[in-house]
C-alpha cells in the first residue's frame, strides 16, 4: 500500500493536475508522508515542495479517502489518496520534479492516474468538475 495526500484545487470545473518530468500521465499535486506526519503538514509540506505555495493548514478540508492500482507499479500493488481542498497564499508553478502543470476535467480521463479517475469521477457526480 503506497499512502499519500493530494490537494484538490478546484477552479471554474477543473482541477490542477502535476506532470513529473519524464512522465506523460497527470497527477494530483501532493505526495508520500514522511514518519510522523499528520496528513495536513503532509499536504502543507508536499503543495510548498511541488508548486511554491503556502497551503492554510486551518483550512485543510477533507474530501474522501480513494483507493486503485497504483499507476506504474506491478499488480497487486495499490495506492491510498486522501484528498483535501484547502486556501493558499502564492502563485502555483511547477517546481522540484513537477515539469508542467495543467486545468483538467473529466474529458482528460486516459491522461490521469487510475486512483485519479475514481477521484475525478468523485468531483464530477458532487457538481464539482466537468
Amino acid at each position: 500500500m503506497i499512502d499519500k495526500v493530494a490537494w484538490i484545487y478546484l477552479d471554474d470545473g477543473r482541477v490542477l493536475g502535476t506532470r513529473s518530468a519524464g512522465k506523460d500521465t497527470y497527477y494530483l499535486p501532493g505526495g508520500k508522508r514522511e514518519p510522523g506526519e499528520s496528513d495536513v503538514e503532509t499536504l502543507v509540506r508536499e503543495i510548498r515542495e511541488e508548486l511554491s505555495v503556502e497551503i492554510d493548514a486551518a483550512s485543510a478540508r477533507y474530501v474522501g479517502t480513494f483507493e486503485a492500482q497504483a499507476h506504474g507499479h506491478t499488480s497487486g500493488v495499490t495506492v491510498r489518496m486522501t484528498c483535501y481542498t484547502a486556501s493558499f497564499d502564492g502563485e502555483p508553478v511547477a517546481s522540484a520534479e513537477i515539469e508542467e502543470l495543467a486545468w483538467l476535467t473529466t474529458a482528460d480521463a486516459d491522461r490521469i492516474s487510475p486512483v485519479d479517475r475514481i477521484i475525478f469521477a468523485h468531483l464530477n457526480e458532487a457538481g464539482l468538475l466537468r
